[in-house]
């Protein structure tokens, strides 16, 4: 039987979402990630601010046909009864350069009573690093 991962959090379901959005995020799969958010989910991805499930697959598939061999880690920041932050780092190469790179962030993610994320609020830098320095592969 699934466990449903729905508010409140403690560390345990806490870890357990965080862990479950890493693997979504790794399958990029833009179809799969965006069922974990709701139908008018809202998000904010560094600059970029958009609504919905339709606007989230758009997003990512538009971002990983760019950030190429993307690999991902996730880390538990805190929780409460149904918000969630992380910390964050991915490598990724650009598909027009061919240069490498890993991205630090923090995000915060609020649930709806259902489990389903409907606020992400996302913000990152990224660093120029040589292959040989990559931590995820």
């Amino acid at each position: 039987m699934k466990e449903v991962l729905s508010p409140p959090f403690n560390i345990e379901t806490a870890k357990q979402k965080v862990q479950l959005a890493e693997d979504a995020w790794n399958s990029k799969n833009p179809e799969r990630v965006s069922m974990a958010y709701t139908i008018d989910s809202k998000w904010r991805n560094r600059d970029k601010f958009f609504v919905g499930r339709a606007a989230i697959v758009e997003f990512l598939t538009d971002k990983w046909n760019k950030e190429l061999h993307y690999k991902l880690k996730k880390y538990l920041w805190s929780f409460t009864e149904n918000r969630i932050s992380v910390r964050f780092e991915y490598e990724w190469q650009d598909a027009t350069s061919g240069q490498w790179k890993r991205t630090h962030g923090n995000e915060h993610w609020e649930f709806d009573k259902e489990g389903l994320m409907q606020l992400r609020d996302m913000s990152a830098n990224d660093i120029n690093i040589n292959e040989n320095e990559r931590k995820f592969k």
